[in-house]
């Protein structure tokens, strides 16, 4: 069997006083797609970034491809949440490609035949080779999310990190990319953390879920996880998942991510230590 990409043993963080996960259990294997759902600010976005190593854990442990988890980690790639550029942006989309293979050095970049290469592999997998060499500012927004994802894969990381990659797209858009990001993980085994305020448009895609509400998680495939009993002792209220036309739908719960004007920043959070768990 192969070894995880991402494993967590008993990996905890804090915001201030209050917990936003503790005591994860996690070993994600190759090519695995797992989504990452809760309510805003519930902690989603902090997962990502303790694999960045932008973020220290507050208890427990976690590696990436066999390492801890730190900066510059070339096995990692990274869509972060999309933000719209401006119009005058002096980038093409290649140049912003480009940047996942050297964005972590100092200085001017220098690319030899390889990196360009590479750099035009990676506009072709996402679909965006007919638009390389126009300006970032001025494609839609998802061209612009094409783009992101190439500049996450031109490095060919064994585990990609997608926070909200679906955001602000039109459905047409959003089954692009996640058709992208599933070929991606189905054709070269890169494993996928894919954080989403909305099951819906990967629910056919995802082998398992971690839903993350008020310090508590539940982890397992969606139909496990996405079900009444479970989302009901998450929230401590009464929830009613229903299935329609193959779509979950969710109601009662407060704040639930699936309603239309829940999209989310996750606050940055700070460490502090958490209580060891109960035997």
């Amino acid at each position: 069997m192969s070894s995880p990409v991402l494993r967590a043993r008993d990996a905890a963080v804090a915001y201030g006083e209050r917990v936003l996960w503790q005591h994860l259990d996690l070993d994600l294997a190759p090519g695995e797609f797992l989504a990452v759902l809760g309510p805003n600010g519930a902690g989603k976005s902090t997962l990502l970034k303790a694999a960045l190593g932008r973020l220290p854990l507050s208890a427990g442990s976690l590696e990436v491809a066999g390492r801890p988890a730190g900066k510059g980690n070339r096995a990692i790639g990274y869509v972060p949440q999309q933000k719209s550029m401006d119009a005058a942006t002096p980038l093409r989309a290649r140049d912003l490609v480009a940047m996942g293979l050297d964005g972590h050095r100092w200085g001017l970049p220098r690319h030899g035949r390889d990196e360009r290469l590479s750099v035009g592999r990676a506009l072709a997998e996402v679909g965006a080779d007919g638009y390389a060499d126009a300006p970032i500012g001025l494609l839609s927004g998802g061209e612009q999310q094409r783009v992101r994802i190439a500049q996450a894969l031109v490095a060919d990381p064994a585990l990609l990190l997608a926070d909200e990659p679906l955001l602000s797209l039109d459905l047409g858009h959003q089954r692009a990319v996640s058709e992208i990001i599933d070929r991606r993980r189905r054709e070269h085994g890169t494993a996928v953390v894919f954080v989403t305020h909305e099951i819906n448009p990967v629910l056919e895609l995802v082998d398992r879920v971690l839903y993350i509400v008020d310090g508590e998680h539940r982890l397992g495939t969606p139909r496990e996880v996405m079900s009444s009993a479970n989302l009901s002792e998450l929230y401590g209220t009464p929830v009613d998942v229903l299935e329609v036309r193959g779509r979950i739908v969710v109601v009662g719960a407060p704040d639930h991510p699936a309603g239309p004007s829940h999209h989310h920043h996750d606050e940055e959070p700070g460490a502090r230590p958490i209580p060891p768990r109960s035997a």
